[in-house]
């Protein structure tokens, strides 16, 4: 495993929801905060996203835009105040049951396709902590070409369901996620982590740890898998992660605790040696010292907040 997709699997929960809608007209959603990450892409016409609390962004064809945090927010057919949008706008899940596709073609219709992620956002990797409110992608000529191809194949499966759609549409979906981040890392002017997966000792040490968390690895073991002494390691990893190398594979093992015990039915035993401890009672201390909680305590309350058999839509937040 890669940073980026441990990242994302670490907090991915549920199934992803994904809609292909057309709306014309003079029209107003809004869709208010919750525990995921929100994406639009727009297949024909202009539309503008008013997030709370940002600027207002324009939205044209071929533009993708991913809100990470679950930013609530408004989509309107032109820019509008927070007065207007609040007298306005049609709760999204409604608007929704209208927007659909139709067999006539409107000369100012709008066609998206819009979709969520339901994320744990309680243990969240700093590489997706640091990612903006809104991550607008515009189109260009020969930009992107890995994220356009998803789109296409994405709006080809909401267009018509065929066989094996079950799995192509949520596969379709989480690639669309991933091709979004990395579009966003590669041309990211601020910001450590696409530094620090920029920088070849750095990302060499955290491509060990993540490909085998569980492995007994020392600073000077790290420092040999990115071919440099173990000072220069500590000073580089240091200074771009903004924790040293072994303080970091300690919090990672944790994130991946936290996250076997949310997802399987595993003994603590088992957990403690797939992340690396000698011994469940090493690893229960270390757990709480981090998240101020045992282990049971952390699986009984995950098991309360998330449903395993996987969810449609993200839960709003209270």
């Amino acid at each position: 495993m890669d940073v980026v997709s441990d990242a994302i699997s670490a907090v991915h929960l549920g199934h992803p929801s994904s809609h292909r809608v057309r709306v014309s007209g003079s029209w107003c959603v809004r869709l208010d905060p919750y525990d995921g990450a929100g994406f639009y892409v727009v297949l024909r016409g202009s539309c503008w996203l008013l997030p709370d609390g940002g600027a207002p962004v324009s939205l044209g064809v071929g533009d993708a835009v991913l809100l990470p945090h679950g930013t609530g927010h408004v989509i309107a057919d032109s820019p509008v105040d927070a007065a207007v949008a609040e007298e306005k706008a049609v709760p999204f899940e409604q608007w929704l049951a209208g927007a659909g596709p139709r067999a006539r073609l409107d000369r100012d219709e709008v066609e998206m396709l819009c979709g969520k992620y339901w994320l744990d956002c309680s243990r969240l990797h700093p590489l997706l902590t640091e990612l903006p409110e809104v991550v607008h992608l515009p189109s260009r000529v020969g930009s992107h070409l890995e994220l356009r191809a998803a789109i296409d194949l994405l709006a080809g499966e909401l267009d018509e369901r065929r066989p094996g759609s079950c799995i192509a549409l949520p596969s379709l979906l989480d690639l669309l996620l991933v091709y979004i981040i990395r579009s966003w890392m590669t041309e990211a002017t601020s910001g450590a982590w696409p530094r620090v997966l920029g920088d070849p000792v750095t990302a060499a040490a955290l491509r060990a740890m993540h490909t085998n968390p569980a492995a007994p690895w020392s600073n000077d073991r790290l420092a040999a898998e990115a071919g440099v002494s173990r000072p220069t390691l500590a000073r580089r990893f240091t200074t771009l992660v903004g924790r040293p190398p072994m303080a970091y594979l300690t919090w990672w093992r944790l994130i991946l605790a936290a996250t076997l015990l949310r997802d399987t039915s595993d003994t603590l035993a088992t957990v403690a040696g797939r992340v690396g401890y000698g011994s469940p009672y090493a690893l229960s201390h270390a757990f709480e010292r981090e998240f101020g909680t045992t282990p049971g305590r952390y699986r009984a309350q995950a098991a309360g907040r998330f449903d395993r058999a996987g969810s449609s839509s993200p839960p709003g937040r209270n």
